[in-house]
């Protein structure tokens, strides 16, 4: 037994050291973690995953080595809710994969299956920082052919890297309500809350005569069979939906629903939700909110306001900061540093664009900060993140070195190079 102990042992030291192993020694280590704040950190990465975070790590021989001296090491941010891999060019001629259109099919409508890991613009965020997103679905707009639902689909919980990039499907079902969602219901916000509460009541239905409905005893259902199992994660409350919302009064109707049904909710939006921050925080509903989205923009934001983020952290409110921008994910940084602008604790609007949106789409114990076990999603920064003028010199997600290169990048180089476009070239 003895003997075969120390097989085990020395395979297991074989298998460590072939590993791909970097260490990042010399910065100052933002954890978003237990640890807090390290200020001369070592981030040891090993086969993908964060090995150690401390001052006094031990580093393996043969380990690469980075030296982060001077620089901020932070994890990967994590923008709460994007379209990244399922547009390239808005307006485009070419395929929306994002947009739910019609009702034979709803909450089953699951974008996974059309993410592209290789988009362009995946590149372009994630040599800004932006190593995780929630890739969603969204009611394609009422036109000649047709619109979409209130009910958009599935979400999906995605790394920025090209390989196993999908986290985690079905993370959560995309709903449209308010002002937004009333264009989906007949003009009619209250039609909206109404088709809501009768796909949940039908899946409940399903649920209980699951079996009598398979053999025809049952009548035929409003939702498709794959809408109404895709429902069943949010009515046994696994399964949020993402609501989008932003009057006061429709969130306290979004409160009673939860209530109701026993859900889970994540208030996207959410710009009069400052005013119900007490009333949120004790429902447990999570906001992810602009912090830039400070004017009344329409009718159900009129007292849009700065400093909603303080107000709702503050509450006890778990508070997500992003605006659900694709092309243009990598702006999380500003919004953050506006956010502090406007009260927010530094390290609260940090966590905010790193491990809150993780835990609101359960995927914490994997991502969101650096502590050891997790994905090594890591950034190193010249200086303070949240400043506007600072880039990432270097971005690893699940330990993987990311080229900082992207297509506009290269368009940069190729005309700061030649001086002219190609067109303007005598050869």
């Amino acid at each position: 037994m003895i003997r075969k102990l120390a097989c085990i042992g020395l395979l297991a030291l074989a298998a460590n050291a072939s590993a791909a192993t970097t260490a990042i020694v010399g910065g100052k280590v933002v954890t978003v973690g237990p640890q807090g704040t390290i200020e001369n950190g070592t981030v040891l990465i090993v086969d993908g995953r964060i090995a150690a975070v401390g001052d006094d790590v031990r580093i393996p021989a043969g380990a690469e080595t980075i030296d982060a001296s001077g620089k901020i090491v932070t994890p990967g941010l994590f923008s709460p809710l994007s379209q990244l891999g399922l547009v390239e060019v808005s307006l485009s001629a070419g395929p929306i994969d994002g947009a739910q259109r019609g009702e034979r099919f709803t909450a089953g409508f699951d974008v996974a299956d059309a993410y592209n890991p290789r988009s362009t613009l995946i590149a372009i965020n994630r040599i800004e920082g932006v190593t995780r997103t929630v890739s969603a679905p969204s009611p394609a707009y009422p036109d000649e052919s047709g619109g979409g639902h209130i009910i958009a689909g599935l979400a999906a919980v995605v790394n920025l890297g090209e390989a196993d990039a999908l986290e985690l499907r079905g993370a959560a079902v995309v709903v449209a309500l308010g002002e937004s969602g009333s264009q989906f219901a007949g003009g009619n916000r209250a039609a909206a809350w109404l088709t809501l509460r009768n796909a949940l009541d039908e899946a409940l239905d399903y649920r209980e005569h699951k079996g009598d409905f398979e053999r025809g005893m049952r009548r035929p259902y409003a939702h498709s069979v794959a809408d109404l199992e895709a429902l069943q994660g949010v009515i046994n409350g696994n399964t949020p939906i993402i609501a989008g919302v932003n009057r006061a009064s429709d969130i306290e109707v979004l409160i009673d629903f939860v209530n109701d049904y026993s859900v889970k909710a994540i208030i996207s939006g959410g710009a009069e939700a400052w005013m119900l921050a007490n009333e949120i925080a004790a429902a447990g509903i999570p906001v992810i909110v602009d912090p830039t989205a400070n004017l009344p923009g329409r009718f159900d934001s009129h007292n849009a306001r700065g400093g909603s983020a303080t107000i709702l952290a503050e509450a006890g409110v778990k508070v997500a900061i992003g605006d659900n921008d694709t092309h243009n994910a990598r702006n999380l940084t500003q919004a953050a540093g506006n956010a502090v602008a406007h009260g927010l604790d530094w390290d609260a609007a940090l966590r905010a664009i790193t491990l809150t949106p993780a835990e609101i789409y359960g995927v914490a114990s994997t991502s969101g900060s650096l502590e050891t076990g997790k994905a090594a999603d890591v950034v190193i920064w010249p200086g303070d993140p949240l400043e506007l003028t600072n880039f990432p010199d270097q971005v690893f997600i699940k330990g993987e070195n990311i080229p900082m290169v992207s297509r506009q990048t290269l368009l940069r180089d190729r005309y700061l190079q030649s001086g002219k476009p190609p067109a303007y070239s005598q050869r």
